[in-house]
């Protein structure tokens, strides 16, 4: 080897782990955090848990809405003895599994709300259950347990209704691309009920002409997700829309369809608004984003664990107005369309009036109302 090349190895040996530093600073200083510090002004008091799917930006915004039913004053969690806190297992259902048993374990924890990575997985459903029988409130948030198959294992979802967003995502397809064709969708989890929904809803949306050749998940992996995109795009020369499902899927999307430089060949629609992916929207590689409300999943997760620990029935019953018939345990906390600032030609008329329509410039002034830099 030269010396010339051995100095450019060195370099680049340096630059390759300053960005690992740096990503691992990110990770450690921006994650939910597994073991929150305990305060004086939060010690002696019961936990409220809200256990997530992942470790992506996805859930600060819903952090941020749990810090605020914290210091809410209609709730007032202090006088309640009780303190919301956000956990991160390891993104698999194994970890939600073994997370749930410390919370068993733990004898201070009144409440728990899970985002379920897996809806089927019995382990974790017989986890849930066994905190109910403890006394421990459950409900789930953001992705719901199969509710044919363990239903009973939560009171209650506070979430987002997939497969109405699953719906608008294809017809955000539709309309920008009118001709329809092939496309491949990309998940985090396959197994996650959230995931499942929206692909089911993104069909139903883009309707007959659209032609799904693929649905890609990549375990939460990062390189993973941006391999499979790639890999869509090489196996499938006919694919025409490149579908987002979750959060991190955006931004792979992205950055593969940059790095290729072929913007102009696809339509890009995904789910939420990561900061990444925000980036890109403004930079012309996203076409339309469905974006969720991950603050109101975590004030409104803590606001029905509060009431459900308090047993007080009037304030469930203004949470959930129809607990006890069909579907009355599902709290909607709606939806987004977000677009570019020039040139979208996607109408406000085109979506449900339930979902509420941003141009990019717009969305970032609600963001900036809670210091978010996503949603």
């Amino acid at each position: 080897m030269t010396p010339r090349r051995r100095l450019i190895g060195l370099v680049g040996l340096g630059l390759v782990v300053l960005v690992a530093s740096v990503g691992m600073w990110v990770w450690a200083n921006n994650t939910p955090d597994s073991s929150p510090p305990i305060s004086e002004d939060t010690k002696g008091r019961k936990r409220i848990i809200l256990l997530t799917n992942s470790n992506s930006p996805y859930w600060f915004a819903c952090r941020a809405g749990l810090h605020e039913a914290n210091q809410d004053k209609d709730l007032d969690m202090q006088k309640a003895n009780l303190h919301a806190v956000m956990v991160a297992a390891d993104g698999t259902a194994p970890g939600q599994a073994r997370k749930l048993r410390e919370f068993a374990r733990a004898g201070d924890v009144a409440a728990v709300a899970v985002s379920i990575v897996d809806a089927a997985n019995a382990q974790v459903a017989k986890e849930m259950l066994a905190l109910k029988e403890q006394g421990v409130k459950v409900i789930t948030v953001d992705s719901d347990v199969d509710r044919d198959m363990w239903r009973e294992a939560r009171v209650a979802f506070i979430g987002t209704d997939n497969l109405a967003a699953g719906r608008e995502l294809g017809r955000c397809a539709k309309a920008l691309r009118p001709d329809g064709g092939e496309y491949v969708t990309f998940v985090g989890r396959a197994s996650a009920q959230n995931g499942i929904d929206r692909i089911k809803g993104f069909a139903e949306g883009a309707g007959e002409k659209f032609k799904s050749v693929g649905a890609l998940s990549d375990d939460q992996d990062p390189v993973k997700a941006r391999e499979n995109v790639r890999n869509a795009i090489k196996n499938h020369p006919n694919v025409r829309t490149l579908v987002g499902i979750w959060s991190s899927n955006a931004p792979a999307i992205g950055e593969v369809v940059k790095e290729l430089g072929r913007k102009k060949d696809f339509t890009v629609v995904v789910m939420d608004a990561d900061p990444i992916a925000l980036d890109q929207m403004h930079d012309g590689q996203i076409d339309a984003m469905v974006v969720q409300n991950p603050w109101q999943m975590g004030f409104q997760a803590v606001r029905l664990m509060k009431a459900l620990i308090d047993d007080d029935k009037a304030a469930v019953k203004r949470i959930l107005p129809r607990l006890g018939e069909k579907d009355g345990d599902l709290y909607n906390t709606g939806l987004r369309v977000v677009v570019p600032d020039k040139d979208s030609p996607l109408p406000r008329d085109l979506f449900s009036t339930q979902v509420e329509f941003f141009k990019q410039a717009d969305f970032h002034k609600w963001l900036d109302r809670y210091t978010l830099a996503g949603s």
